[in-house]
């Protein structure tokens, strides 16, 4: 039984550009090819049991010829696998894309081809510059920047180039830079036409130079620039100034580093320009054992009151209840309390209201509620079950004050956390070479777990960017590793901890 392959586009970078088509396509994969030159962050949607084939090509360096990748494509799909093949931007358009389909009709093997947002629109795009404009320009070439021009045989017509298309697009440009300039120059183009160099499009390393025909070499090298990089010819150019969108975001330039399993209450910041990188430092999984659990599920009508202080909690709890066949209708008369109002969104989802919602989990004052939402005028809870399912490691202040008060209260463990298995290769180079401008742990674990999997020279690299914590816990976890935290919320919450980094961001992009 043969295979199928997905040839898809992951994009210029811009983890946002990926197609929902890809996405879905990259969700059933069990077999993933991907090249260097895409947004590894996209690489977190793949099934965690697929197989992983780095082929990239970075500089001219190959870890794969492409008869290499051919034949892994191949060989792949007669064992009856569903490959994604990932490329950067669109496997059509100077992506080789082309050869692997006529590779895999040769074999006949069935194929598709989701297309990809090439960089040689979208990195003009967000540099602020239209391919395309009634008053400068009604088309556009895109050209490969990287062949030799001197060879005897070249496929391109520089004498129709230079003046018969109105906007030029180089794509892998920069070394051959000087050549491409005079080319067009001898063939017509007026020496004085505007140039955009883009480095790293749709990326928070996007670096943009203008200049024009005759100085752009010039300017590459005064300024450094290295491939990877869009060049545009054209008079669309002049129009940057006054619509470079993407550099003028508040938090154009930084990368967020987000140590949980999911980035859900952060995405302000991306709103913002800011890229997230999702390094996840624990997974919630379930319990080694449900028995307890169990036991509490099978006397549900013997509580009074479920306390719920996470989100997890709440699916945790909810997903046994329903294997066990239990009904919601089993719940009726009993008092739900959630600690914040994001567990309390959770429960609604399973329609149930909930009946007390403190902002924190604090024994003494969510006892006081407790007593106040009975009408007791007595301190004591005597008389009184609780249930609170919870995390593995979690702390015992309010079920030995609970109990301390003559209540009864069971805590079984309902999910618990580990530490995922990760090398963090390309984060370890992130955060060396001081782009991660801001590292976030959301408690101590995933601070204690970070530093065990970057190893030795975790709190080295640390000290590259501003560390922002969650509360005093977390705080604690990382001021007794010997380091500095930068942000920290009055709030406990991750709505506020976004709040305090933006502010952050704000106070240190101001000029002195």
């Amino acid at each position: 039984m043969k295979g199928k392959v997905y040839l898809v586009g992951a994009g210029p970078g811009d983890i946002g550009l990926l197609t929902v088509k890809g996405l879905r396509c990259l969700q059933k994969a069990e077999v993933v090819i991907y090249d260097f030159h895409l947004n590894a962050q996209v690489l977190n949607y793949v099934n965690h049991d697929a197989e992983f084939i780095y082929a990239g090509k970075r500089g001219g360096h190959h870890t794969m010829t492409q008869d290499k990748i051919n034949d892994i494509l191949i060989q792949k799909a007669k064992e009856g696998k569903i490959i994604c093949r990932l490329k950067g931007g669109d496997p059509f358009v100077f992506g080789r894309g082309g050869e692997e389909a006529v590779a895999l009709s040769r074999e006949g093997i069935e194929f598709e081809v989701v297309p990809g947002v090439s960089s040689s629109v979208a990195a003009p795009a967000y540099a602020g510059i239209p391919l395309t404009h009634r008053l400068y320009s009604s088309s556009f070439a895109v050209i490969p920047g990287y062949e030799d021009i001197n060879k005897n045989e070249s496929t391109l017509e520089w004498s129709k180039l230079a003046t018969g298309v109105g906007t030029l697009v180089f794509l892998m440009a920069v070394k051959n830079v000087d050549l491409i300039t005079q080319k067009l120059i001898e063939n017509g183009r007026s020496p004085d036409t505007p140039v955009a160099v883009i480095r790293w499009g749709t990326r928070p390393d996007q670096r943009t130079i203008i200049g024009t025909l005759k100085d752009i070499g010039g300017i590459i090298k005064e300024r450094d620039i290295k491939p990877p990089a869009v060049m545009v010819v054209g008079d669309v150019v002049r129009l940057r100034e006054s619509l470079k969108w993407y550099e003028k975001k508040p938090m154009f330039g930084h990368r967020i580093l987000v140590t949980r399993e999911h980035i859900e209450g952060f995405e302000p910041l991306e709103e913002l320009g800011a890229e997230i990188i999702e390094f996840p430092t624990i997974e919630i999984v379930p319990p080694e054992s449900y028995a307890e659990l169990d036991k509490s599920i099978d006397r549900i009508g013997t509580y009074d009151w479920l306390i719920f202080t996470s989100r997890n909690g709440v699916k945790y709890f909810f997903k046994r209840f329903f294997e066990k066949d239990r009904d919601i209708r089993d719940l009726k008369g009993k008092k739900i309390c959630a600690i914040g109002t994001k567990t309390a969104e959770e429960i609604k989802k399973y329609g149930i209201k909930t009946d007390l919602i403190p902002d924190e989990f604090r024994a003494e004052g969510l006892i006081k509620l407790v007593q106040e939402f009975e009408g007791s005028k007595i301190k004591g809870l005597k008389g009184m079950r609780f249930l609170l399912p919870r995390a593995e490691i979690a702390r015992e202040v309010f079920p030995k004050r609970v109990r301390k008060l003559g209540g009864e209260i069971d805590t079984p463990v309902a999910y618990r956390t580990i530490k995922p298995e990760s090398r963090g290769k390309r984060l370890r180079r992130f955060l060396k070479e001081g782009k991660i401008s801001i590292a976030t742990f959301t408690s101590a674990a995933t601070f204690n777990n970070f530093r065990e999997i970057m190893g030795k020279d975790a709190d080295e690299l640390l000290k590259r960017g501003a560390i922002a914590v969650i509360g005093p816990v977390t705080a604690k976890a990382v001021e007794n590793a010997g380091l500095k935290v930068d942000i920290m919320p009055k709030e406990a919450t991750i709505e506020a901890m976004v709040v305090e980094i933006i502010k952050w961001v704000t106070k240190a992009d101001e000029p002195s």
